[in-house]
């Protein structure tokens, strides 16, 4: 039988909390069957259930063991992150706790070669990036899917079988009272780096594995700095290698630095190794004496993987367990969050029977072709902070020894921060639309631009799971032919809502579902458009088509198109 840690886990900053074990399904008379269960309840799994939720799909989450993940993990959450966070509810209390930021040094013989600073428009809700340990967030999602009465969090719940049919899959689940059988018409696989689940359907994934490897050492220490990416290369007490340090809540630092090549992950584990390797970095920071405490450490290597696909029958891969990629540029769990918000979607509308034959084999094209161009854009990021032969070493030392005297060279210090992607070759957007005729504004494919509507109002705050209309008037309705599309498309049960953005503050806009004023035109000339012009936008906020004037029709072909019928 599965018997997960009982114990309370250790931090200096976290109280863990032990949650019961699911055991009432252990000797049913039968099998449940379920819309979804999604496997692993770390921030993609528990993000996945809540955003599922929204859309009205009830969903069960097996937790292996009982308790939030262990260590810092995952720390820092980009401003696309936050949006998707903010969708499910828990964005406000990751601000709350969170250390948000947007400049990033790098030091070479502890001398500052490179700052870069994260562009931050005043129609930006969220900092560039927010610091946060994994379990604090973790914890915050729990909280959410607890209060939730369509998710199901079972902890101690352990897959150890999988069994495929043609319209539903059977997971075999050991838990610390026995095992039981649950059934799923789809199973999402959030079940992490060393995924149960892609062992289980034997799936390899393809790329590079770099031979670098990093300690990870959280410890508690003030050291009077501000919230900023410190990486540091060559230094004296770490030859040829690089070290990267983050401030996190609760007066914690996260220091993360390179092993030589000979060195195993035991030895430098040990506590000797460890108190000797952080002193020589805080003092090489100027701390004298330094007093501090170790809260948590591990070590990882880097890697650039995935798989090449993410649907497998019934099983649906995201994060990473669909893919490992490389700490350098805060990757990993943003690519996660992104995942599993291009997928929801495409899920809810399929199980409600309204989807086309194209649309879920979507998730697996937008999202690994996103995976494979991180990977590219990744690989270049770790090749410098880990040359994995001694050609790249070789080069990122010419780059180190000229960036003291020569500027040109400093911009390939740049770690290539992690981005939403832009699905503009997706099978989901219009090709009939007018998107080659704008000039300006957020392309097919691409997220839909956050503006900032009043001292505390977004654009985002309006929107929720379903698809809208933007509409761009400077009149008091909208044509009624694309109103009773829409109505025609609601009926069809298809989720929609009209935004009418009015130049005009005074109008009341017949057909619009809310109103939202642009008296002085500036929402308008963001999105380049002018009136009756309007954006068609996805449940996950990107954008599949875009109009200089729309009609009936061409609101009807958009749908279809994004629903994956054509």
């Amino acid at each position: 039988m599965h018997q997960p840690h009982s114990e309370p886990r250790r931090s200096l900053y976290f109280n863990y909390q032990v949650f019961p074990a699911h055991t009432a399904s252990v000797g049913a008379a039968r099998v449940e069957r379920k819309p979804v269960v999604v496997v692993g309840a770390g921030p993609i799994g528990l993000t996945t259930a809540l955003d599922l939720a929204r859309h009205g799909i009830a969903c069960v989450v097996l937790a292996a063991e009982r308790q939030v993940s262990e260590g810092s993990r995952a720390i820092v959450f980009t401003r696309r992150s936050m949006e998707i966070l903010q969708q499910v509810g828990v964005a406000e209390r990751v601000c709350e706790l969170g250390l948000p930021w947007s400049c990033g040094n790098s030091f070479y013989r502890n001398q500052r070669v490179f700052r870069m600073e994260s562009p931050h428009d005043p129609d930006d809700r969220y900092a560039p990036m927010t610091n946060l340990q994994q379990p604090c967030l973790e914890q915050l999602l729990v909280e959410a899917a607890e209060a939730d009465p369509l998710v199901d969090l079972r902890w101690g719940n352990r897959v150890n079988g999988l069994a495929q049919h043609e319209d539903f899959a059977r997971l075999s689940i050991d838990t610390p009272a026995g095992s039981y059988e649950l059934d799923a018409d789809w199973v999402v696989a959030a079940d992490g780096a060393r995924s149960t689940l892609r062992t289980l359907l034997a799936l390899k994934l393809e790329g590079t594995a770099y031979e670098g490897r990093f300690v990870i050492a959280d410890i508690k220490i003030d050291l009077g700095l501000p919230t900023e990416r410190l990486a540091y290369f060559d230094p004296d007490w770490n030859p040829g290698n690089t070290v990267l340090m983050h401030r996190e809540p609760g007066d914690i630092w996260r220091i993360d630095y390179q092993l030589p090549a000979n060195e195993t992950p035991e030895q430098a584990l040990q506590p000797e190794s460890l108190r000797e390797r952080i002193n020589a970095q805080l003092h090489m920071l100027g701390v004298e004496d330094p007093q501090w405490e170790m809260d948590w450490s591990s070590v990882y290597s880097t890697r650039a993987l995935t798989l090449p696909n993410y649907i497998h029958k019934r099983v649906i891969f995201a994060g990473d367990a669909a893919h490992l990629l490389p700490i350098f540029g805060v990757r990993g769990a943003n690519t996660g969050f992104q995942d599993c918000h291009g997928l929801v979607w495409k899920l809810a509308i399929a199980l409600k029977g309204l989807a086309g034959p194209k649309l879920l084999p979507s998730y697996s094209t937008e999202r690994v072709s996103a995976a494979r161009e991180i990977i590219g854009e990744a690989g270049k990021s770790t090749r410098f902070m880990a040359p994995p032969t001694a050609a790249y070493r070789l080069v990122r030392d010419a780059v180190l020894s000229l960036s003291l005297t020569q500027a040109f060279v400093r911009p390939l210090y740049h770690w290539r921060t992690s981005r939403p992607h832009d699905y503009a070759d997706s099978v989901l957007n219009c090709a009939t639309d007018d998107n080659e005729h704008f000039t300006a504004g957020p392309r097919n494919g691409a997220p839909l631009l956050n503006i900032r509507l009043a001292e505390d109002d977004y654009l985002f705050d309006h929107l929720g799971a379903c698809f809208y209309l933007l509409y761009f008037t400077d009149s008091d309705c909208i044509p009624s032919d694309v109103i009773e599309q829409a109505t025609a498309i609601r009926s069809s049960g298809v989720p929609l809502q009209i935004i009418a953005i009015a130049q005009n503050a005074q109008a009341i806009i017949t057909g619009a579902d809310q109103l939202i004023d642009d008296t002085t035109g500036r929402i308008a000339a963001k999105y380049g458009i002018a009136r009756n012009g309007a954006y068609l936008v996805r449940p996950d906020q990107h954008i599949c088509a875009r109009w200089l004037q729309v009609s009936a029709a061409q609101l009807q072909s958009a749908i279809d198109t994004a629903l994956g019928k054509h």
